[in-house]
């Protein structure tokens, strides 16, 4: 792999490639397997560099080394270590796969218009998941008198990465218009193989529950 390839690529689809790479990573890490700790570890630095490199390469896309660690980042994010141990969930990635083929949007962008509105849909099936990730990946200081509202505080600020490297928190700003209820019904039969199947691990999603994040997320 040579990073040098990838000085040329557009700051919009490094962006998403970015995106892409710490979701295939927090696909694994939201996980009810909590015993995982080394596991756990190795995502969030991986989420952390990847979070500090995408701005460095925004700057200065000829940055060798931190266009080194953002391939180095994308060969683990998808070689399964950040998931070793764990059962992921890929929910965020199969509800984005129907925004791609709907709307011929670029994917990494999909994954972070839809990630905050299933995050908020999921966030009670494990809170202190969600407040581990606000803290250890987001920086968010741990209020031990208020798990909930720590875990919301990591998602907020996971949508305000996304603003700050030019990527959308919503279907809105992902396509640019409102979302018809017609297209959402598509996608939920789609994404549900016409009600016969679910999705997701973390919290198992069913088409009604499918509908209920395309909605949050429009």
């Amino acid at each position: 792999m040579n990073p040098c390839r990838t000085f040329t690529l557009p700051p919009y689809q490094t962006a998403a490639g970015v995106t892409d790479i710490m979701m295939h990573t927090m696909e694994r890490y939201f996980s009810h397997d909590g015993d995982m700790t080394l596991t756990d570890a190795i995502a969030e630095g991986l989420l952390r560099t990847m979070k500090e490199s995408v701005f460095a390469v925004l700057k200065d896309p000829g940055d060798y080394r931190h266009r080194a660690q953002i391939m180095w980042g994308g060969s683990l994010a998808h070689n399964d270590l950040t998931g070793c141990g764990t059962q992921g969930d890929w929910a965020t990635h199969q509800l984005e796969h129907e925004l791609s083929a709907l709307f011929d949007v670029t994917h990494g962008a999909g994954l972070a218009a839809i990630w905050p509105s299933w995050a908020r849909y999921v966030l009670h099936e494990d809170v202190s998941r969600f407040v581990r990730f606000a803290v250890n990946v987001m920086g968010i200081a741990n209020d031990y008198t208020d798990p909930e509202g720590t875990a919301l505080k990591g998602i907020e600020a996971m949508e305000r990465f996304y603003h700050a490297i030019g990527m959308p928190i919503n279907i809105h700003e992902l396509i640019g218009r409102e979302i018809t209820d017609a297209e959402i019904s598509e996608m939920v039969r789609k994404c549900s193989n016409g009600g016969t199947t679910t999705t997701g691990a973390f919290k198992v999603l069913a088409a009604a529950d499918m509908e209920k994040i395309y909605r949050m997320a429009k």
